[in-house]
């Protein structure tokens, strides 16, 4: 297990909505090669908590420490420029593109034609594709690389943003949902990309409400009820039954 001091500290977290409070002082550790998951009913407080730590919302109460220095993070694009990257259940591809355009969308290489007009260079877009896919050990077709990706398998769809993250040297990842609407094949190949990422040293923050998911993928699980931190167990010293007593109280 990992022992170097935490990339992620959260402390305290606290998130109002008018006279709702959606988080009340939720905190937790992460640490590099390290998966979280996040257990708990609809209205739990599992998209706040990580839409406040990328950026998409700011807590009113609490702190985030993020590599050793606490961090005010203003926006999305401010998360994913220090490294925190979130892949949500629409995963944000555009489908009318390929493998490589998606790894780079809105931030696509150029390169001069005929030594001075530029245009964007699809080939180097298409071997990074290729060379991103390949740490990630995902094997989809090189004729498949140049059509659009709505052609893949949701599977291959979940690879080709986590490529994105990773090829944006993401240090921590958070996923929402990402086996949902997905058959057993397709999850199992999920979950098996979330264990090689555990592999490169990246932190992952794991949502779902597959228990079987969860337990087959975390390190840790921290649950989630009513915006409040119900607990949090190891898959190993737990059960099914007990962190679903957790996420509905009793």
């Amino acid at each position: 297990m990992p022992t170097e001091a935490p990339i992620l500290a959260v402390s305290n977290l606290t998130k109002r909505f008018g006279g709702v409070t959606a988080l009340e002082g939720v905190g937790f550790e992460l640490r590099r090669g390290e998966v979280l998951a996040l257990a708990g009913d609809n209205g739990a407080g599992k998209s706040t908590l990580i839409k406040a730590i990328s950026g998409v919302h700011q807590p009113d109460e609490g702190s985030i420490v993020y590599k050793g220095e606490p961090v005010t993070l203003n926006n999305p694009r401010h998360a994913r420029e220090i490294g925190i990257e979130t892949i949500y259940q629409d995963l944000a591809l555009a489908d009318n593109l390929d493998v490589g355009a998606n790894i780079f969308l809105g931030r696509e290489p150029v390169a001069p034609l005929l030594g001075f007009l530029p245009r964007i260079d699809r080939r180097r877009m298409r071997d990074a594709a290729r060379e991103v896919l390949a740490t990630l050990e995902v094997d989809i077709a090189e004729k498949k690389l140049g059509l659009p990706v709505r052609n893949l398998s949701g599977g291959q769809r979940q690879a080709v943003a986590i490529g994105r993250a990773i090829f944006w040297k993401a240090e921590l990842l958070i996923m929402d949902e990402p086996t949902a609407a997905l058959g057993v094949p397709e999850q199992r190949k999920v979950v098996e990309l979330i264990r090689r990422l555990r592999q490169q040293n990246v932190a992952v923050i794991f949502i779902s409400h597959n228990l079987v998911d969860i337990f087959a993928v975390a390190d840790r699980i921290l649950v989630l009820r009513r915006g409040l931190a119900a607990g949090e167990r190891r898959p190993e010293q737990t059960s099914h039954d007990e962190i679903v007593r957790l996420m509905i109280g009793g």
